[in-house]
């Protein structure tokens, strides 16, 4: 069958459309001019970032804000590597987005041509997989392909690298690919599930540890019926946190490195780990061989490869989580004296904020407090995205979260420069939420740039920029491991930030004082369009608990 005459680039854009693509984040050059050629006339809306990995960070914050699959398109060499670092973001935080790279010709390909770099090689480890085409008759097949498995299973990243003649080349063929069709995700067997019952019916202390796979796999209403109906604590990874809401009467909060006392000190006395959409990732577990020493494991995550990988097992149900949780049913737990001595905890071991800011001399600001009354005070469906960092764990440990979508932080890679592109990207996604950014002095500067793009769209991001003139979360650590030999992480030189922001044409103020916090995040949260609140904070408030390295997760140290 004879369809009619279209390029590669035309057929590129018409694909993305049909896959149900409604923004792209991208960034020109020569390799991928053809598809910007066609891109004005195509109805799709085009987000132009001022770097590819801002870009990269946008389609992100998209992605994990909407739940749909992100779409980023840079051209070859600089513009591809670029990608590079919100590719392996996507990778590790099991994120849903195409990225689309421009290439030399394919008679230029391997012969070092300008802008030329093999980025599906380069990206081979960190992608769930990856094209190139080579036929313009098959890039329909190709982006549909792209489509489903980015998203299918546990999501990923996928790659598709288009060379220019590809792009420029115009066909009457399609040729005919795969078909995929929605497959129903597969569950744990029955003798599995009665085998779990029982063992959550046994146990005298069991605990729900709980990841981002409960958000990937739509299981959070499952997770909450369940916790309802067996009334067993819960502790939650970083990228968990939202799936139980903050205030839930079983929640005991994040456990890990900076995980809270009633969470670690649970977790290391269980008898029973129900283990849903979580990995055993080590900032969680701490010194491997001491984590939940006295524990049984069910495991339930829908990508095998996790089951035993780190933690034997005694039970797993692998596949869908939405359906291993629904089809649970032990019953309420009897284990009263165990709720007892965790919300007991919970109760002991509560911030006391005032008590807390009066350490912080000259009546300065206190960051934890001032993030707790953030997000009390903001709509209910905010959505909170976080660069790496101190200001990271705080957001963590004292922000409300009642979804794991209204928490949007890079978790698996770590990426400093994260917040503000995702904070762009979940906006346009939420157009009608309210989207807060935490940064740190250190982190906002890695993609500064983005505030030309939120200017540019007029983007109504809310940034809170925590500047305590240091690279905190290092400094922290030589403080307390390298015997305060602070090398390289004072910030002294940093511009005036919230002067930096009105020069990109950013509504900007500075909060000094403990007394400037309350009328701040008045005038933050009452903004119409893009704003930056400039929080100066003491370069000696430091992140309490911490698990130090290679110790179990009972060790915490405290101020």
């Amino acid at each position: 069958m004879t369809h009619p005459p279209k390029s590669g680039a035309q057929l590129l854009i018409d694909s993305l459309k049909e896959q149900g693509v409604e923004i792209i984040f991208g960034y020109p050059g020569g390799a991928i001019m053809p598809v910007y050629d066609v891109l004005p006339k195509s109805g799709l809306k085009h987000i132009l970032g001022r770097h590819e990995q801002g870009c990269a960070m946008a389609a992100i914050g998209y992605a994990r804000a909407t739940g749909k699959t992100g779409t980023c398109l840079a051209t070859s060499g600089p513009g591809a590597t670029n990608l590079v670092t919100g590719i392996a973001d996507a990778y590790l935080d099991s994120v849903p987005v195409v990225f689309i790279t421009g290439q030399v010709p394919s008679d230029l390909m391997g012969t070092d041509a300008f802008q030329e770099v093999d980025i599906y090689g380069i990206t081979l480890p960190v992608v769930k997989h990856s094209y190139i085409a080579r036929d313009p008759a098959d890039i329909p097949g190709m982006v549909e392909e792209a489509y489903y498995i980015a998203s299918e299973g546990r999501p990923g990243p996928v790659l598709i690298d288009l060379p220019k003649d590809v792009a420029n080349a115009v066909t009457t063929e399609r040729h005919k690919w795969r078909s995929y069709p929605k497959v129903k995700p597969a569950m744990g067997s029955p003798e599995h599930i009665k085998i779990c019952e029982e063992m959550i019916r046994s146990a005298k202390k069991p605990l729900f540890y709980i990841g981002g796979g409960i958000a990937q796999g739509d299981g959070v209403s499952e997770l909450r019926d369940l916790v309802e109906r067996t009334e067993i604590p819960v502790v939650s990874t970083l990228k968990g946190l939202g799936a139980m809401p903050s205030d839930h009467e079983h929640f005991l909060g994040m456990l890990g490195m900076h995980g809270l006392k009633a969470a670690n000190f649970a977790v290391q006395e269980a008898d029973l780990l129900i283990v849903a959409g979580a990995r055993f990732d080590d900032r969680a577990t701490g010194k491997l061989d001491t984590f939940a020493p006295h524990a049984k494991i069910i495991h339930m995550d829908i990508d095998i490869a996790e089951i035993n990988k780190l933690r034997r097992a005694d039970i797993w149900l692998e596949g869908s989580l939405k359906k291993n949780l629904a089809a649970l049913n032990p019953g309420r737990s009897s284990a009263d004296e165990w709720r007892a001595l965790c919300y007991g905890r919970r109760a002991q071991y509560k911030w006391d904020y005032e008590a807390a800011q009066k350490n912080v001399k000259n009546g300065g600001v206190y960051a934890p407090k001032l993030l707790h009354d953030l997000t009390r005070r903001a709509p209910e469906n905010a959505i909170i995205t976080c660069d790496v960092g101190q200001h990271q764990m705080w957001t963590a440990q004292h922000c409300y979260f009642d979804d794991p979508k209204d928490h949007i932080t890079s978790g698996g890679l770590g990426t400093m420069g994260f917040g503000v592109p995702a904070g762009l990207g979940a906006q346009l996604g939420c157009p009608d939420r309210t989207v807060i950014t935490v940064s740190g002095d250190g982190s906002i500067m890695m993609n500064i740039q983005e505030l030309a793009t939120l200017n540019r769209y007029q983007i109504p991001l809310k940034i809170v920029l925590l500047d305590n003139g240091v690279l905190g979360m290092v400094r922290q650590w030589q403080e307390v491991f390298f015997d305060e030999n602070y090398s390289e992480v004072d910030l002294y030189d940093n511009p005036d930030f919230a002067e930096l922001a009105r020069a990109f044409q950013i509504d900007a103020f500075t909060v000094t004082k403990r007394s400037e916090v309350d009328a701040g995040i008045d005038k933050l949260l009452a903004a119409k369009g893009p704003i930056l609140m400039h929080v100066k904070i003491s370069p000696n408030e430091n992140v309490w608990p911490l698990v130090p390295p290679g110790r179990s997760n009972a060790d915490m140290m405290e101020r």
